[in-house]
């Protein structure tokens, strides 16, 4: 084999080396839908809701925001006032704006399920909500520990590594059959 051809193939072995493993499709030619990432946060929340209201609560450590919504509009409900009583707890509420609510937990909830009751008064309209907050084990648990940001760019590093070495090998090779052949013809 002649200098040059060893010399093309190892270029051709170190692009193949920093050549990510993986394939293009075109839209429709795909393997099927890629997971769904969360929109949101991953925060431990309950919903309770009943024909006139709708209330949402999500749960940041120890703060409870609540979000209180009609329920044929999913407009805020103006100007009322929110009684909530979380495992049999009665919880002191403060307005936040139009349509939100909070308070701080006076310890962090456990994992498990957890009875909600909310009281709504809104000028002349009363209703009584019940829902259900479950939290698991882990599920204030950073998903950023599972896949770890260096991991892709530790993958592209190690392929680039291969790919210098393969490439510093080559010419060494080319030099040292260089250096022969000048040698030989001494």
């Amino acid at each position: 084999m002649t200098i040059l051809k060893r010399l093309n193939v190892y270029c051709l072995a170190t692009f193949i080396a920093a050549t990510p493993f993986t394939a293009w499709a075109d839209a429709g030619h795909d393997d099927g839908a890629a997971p769904i990432a969360a929109a949101g946060s991953a925060q431990p929340r309950f919903t309770a809701a009943s024909e006139t209201f709708e209330l949402v609560g999500v749960v940041n450590g120890k703060l409870l925001t609540l979000y209180l919504d009609r329920a044929d509009d999913n407009s805020p409900v103006k100007d009322a006032k929110l009684e909530i009583e979380l495992a049999g707890v009665k919880l002191d509420i403060k307005p936040r704006g139009e349509g939100e609510f909070e308070t701080t937990l006076v310890h962090a909830l456990k994992p498990g399920v957890t009875a909600v009751a909310a009281t709504v008064v809104a000028g002349q309209e009363t209703d009584l909500l019940a829902g259900e907050l479950d939290i698991r084990e882990g599920a204030h648990a950073d998903t950023s520990a599972r896949n770890p940001p260096w991991k892709k760019s530790g993958i592209w590093a190690v392929a680039g590594l291969l790919a210098l070495a393969l490439l510093v090998g080559g010419l060494r090779r080319f030099r040292a059959n260089r250096i022969n052949r000048a040698g030989s013809k001494a």
